[in-house]
């Protein structure tokens, strides 16, 4: 008796080259996100520009297609984000989802308190990773080796945080001891670990802490105001390709933009270096959006030695 052929889900319509901004949800891993959208998009080609811890929420970059290749430039953006930090506990982890490891009186700080600690935070700093974090140690990462018991010591790296607003208090308390959870606003270069802000904090007005909520609300130029869920992206129809935004506006949205000439065009294309426009972009060696008078994304260029030269050609020659 044969068996009946086993009717395989219609595949959806491949997406067009582009970037989705993801609001990801909690509970979520930045590579479980990745695995819906190469559904949704028709597409093993999916990525994304920067990890979100499974408890955080926020903007995902998400490249489809050949704008995969502007991930690795959108990963090196500033990022911003909204943090609640629970002053007065420590856990395993520097956040909620760790183990207590001490709980120690803060009802005695003040808003001024938070703030003066903050301020030594800030600026071209050095940054003590946290401890839970992917970056490998000997070969495997450093929170599989925290989570099978190793006690982890990371080197400090160098991190810029332009700002951290600290907002009202709030009064809380564990185990019979009070403790304080403070919103804080976070802007910072690509490698800062916002875990790592919680437990320096903490640490500074002696009495530890710890990250109990994240939100990310940029990530250079892409915006949350831009966002989308997965649930409403998941409402595209069946047989409509996904809405992305697409290779040139994506572009624009993060890099400085050079608009071309024909001619320029047609250099940067077969992949020729063409005049810097003026001195200032001579020197400064800025990625830049090679923009062509049709509207296309042509190329990232990169200004070198008086020229500038393409550092990642999008349009066919």
């Amino acid at each position: 008796m044969t068996q009946p052929e086993r009717q395989q889900p219609a595949r959806r319509p491949t997406a067009p080259d582009g970037l989705v901004i993801v609001d990801k949800p909690q509970g979520w891993t930045s590579h479980d996100v990745v695995a819906r959208m190469r559904r949704l998009a028709g597409t093993r080609k999916v990525g994304h520009a920067g990890t979100l811890d499974p408890m955080a929420t926020g903007v995902l970059v998400v490249g489809i297609g050949r704008a995969t290749r502007l991930l690795t430039y959108v990963v090196g953006a500033d990022k911003e984000y909204l943090a609640t930090v629970r002053l007065g506990v420590t856990t395993t982890t520097e956040d909620a989802e760790g183990e207590t490891l001490a709980v120690t009186d803060a009802s005695r700080l003040a808003h001024d308190d938070v703030v003066a600690a903050a301020v030594p935070l800030t600026g071209d700093v050095q940054q003590v990773p946290s401890a839970v974090s992917a970056i490998k140690v000997d070969g495997q990462r450093a929170y599989a080796r925290v989570r099978a018991g190793e006690q982890v010591e990371l080197a400090a790296r160098p991190v810029t945080i332009s700002t951290i607003e600290v907002g009202d208090l709030r009064a809380a308390e564990v185990d019979g001891t009070g403790v304080v959870d403070v919103d804080v606003r976070v802007v910072c270069s690509s490698g800062t670990y916002v875990r790592a802000i919680a437990r320096d904090l903490g640490d500074a007005l002696g009495v530890g802490g710890h990250l109990t909520a994240l939100r990310r609300t940029r990530v250079g130029g892409y915006t949350l105001s831009q966002a989308r869920t997965i649930d409403d992206l998941a409402q595209t129809s069946d047989d409509v390709p996904l809405d992305v935004l697409g290779l040139a506006d994506a572009a624009r949205a993060t890099f400085p933009v050079r608009e071309l000439t024909e001619a320029e065009a047609r250099a940067l294309s077969y992949g020729q270096a063409i005049d810097a426009d003026d001195a200032a972009v001579a020197s400064s060696g800025a990625t830049t959006a090679a923009i062509g008078p049709d509207g296309t994304l042509v190329a990232l260029v990169e200004a070198r030695a008086g020229r500038v030269r393409p550092a990642l050609v999008f349009a066919p020659a």
